[in-house]
Order: structure tokens, then C-alpha cells, then sequence
């Protein structure tokens, strides 16, 4: 199979997948409409329900992410630039595009581009995260109020 056939491929499992992110997407936000639209039951029931509407709404937001990428890849085949690398100008290997079908760099420019945003070998400072100016002190949940209603 040479290079324009094996785009072809791609190009019909990417339109296929896009509109299966679409569908997905649609569903999410209709169910999370429904679900607000149900609200009834205790404290415990809302925690779940907001936790079960945050996981959704994280999910939507990969996905959505993910079907940016594909339209993108899709404009860029229209264009006769998929394949090439956006950084270098390269072609991407097929390995690369048959493993993530809307990459828009080659393995280098990404690695560069990673290295790039990790900082450098940056070693976060715990210790701004840790309040080391009070010594431990021993609680009970009885010291602690809380409002549980």
C-alpha cells in the first residue's frame, strides 16, 4: 500500500471517529441537561451527582480536544499538507500517523516541543505547598465544626 492510499485510510477512520466524538458529545450534553433537570435527593445524592457531572464534564473536554485535532487533520488533507510536520516542514512517518492519525508534528518537533513545556528539568518546590510554620498539631473530629446540614 503506498503513502496516498494509506492516507485515504486515514482520512476515512478520522471522518468516522469525528463523527462518533460528535454523537458522544451530543449525548453528553443532553444527559447532563436531563440530570439537572432531576434534582431531588439528599446531600449524598448531589456530592454524587456533581462528581459524576465533573467526571463528565472532563471527559467532554478530552474529547473535545480530540475532535478539534481530527477537523484540523481533516483541513490539512483538504490543503495537501497532512502528513507534513508543522514545525520543520518534514513528512511524518506512517507509523507515526497510522498510530495517531491527527499528528501535526513528527516525533522530534513533539519530543523538542515537550522538553520545551516541561521547563527544562524543573523540580516543582514542595515545600511552598506544605504550611511548615505551625507545628503539627493533634485534632479530633471533635475539634473540628462542621455544618452538615
Amino acid at each position: 500500500m503506498n503513502r496516498k492510499e494509506a492516507v485515504l485510510n486515514l482520512r476515512q477512520s478520522l471522518v468516522k471517529r469525528r463523527d462518533a466524538l460528535r454523537k458522544a458529545l451530543a449525548g453528553d450534553l443532553s444527559l447532563l441537561q436531563e440530570l439537572n433537570a432531576q434534582t431531588s435527593g439528599d446531600v449524598v445524592d448531589a456530592a454524587l451527582d456533581a462528581a459524576q457531572d465533573e467526571i463528565s464534564s472532563q471527559l467532554a473536554e478530552v474529547e473535545s480536544r480530540e475532535l478539534a485535532r481530527i477537523e484540523d487533520a481533516l483541513k490539512r488533507m483538504q490543503k495537501g499538507q497532512y502528513g507534513e510536520c508543522e514545525e520543520c516542514g518534514c513528512s511524518i512517518p506512517m507509523a507515526r500517523l497510522q498510530a495517531l492519525p491527527y499528528a501535526a508534528t513528527c516525533i522530534e518537533c513533539q519530543r523538542e516541543a515537550e522538553r520545551d513545556s516541561s521547563g527544562g528539568g524543573y523540580t516543582p518546590d514542595w515545600s511552598r505547598l506544605l504550611d511548615t510554620s505551625t507545628p503539627d498539631l493533634d485534632l479530633s473530629l471533635s475539634d473540628i465544626e462542621m455544618d452538615a446540614s
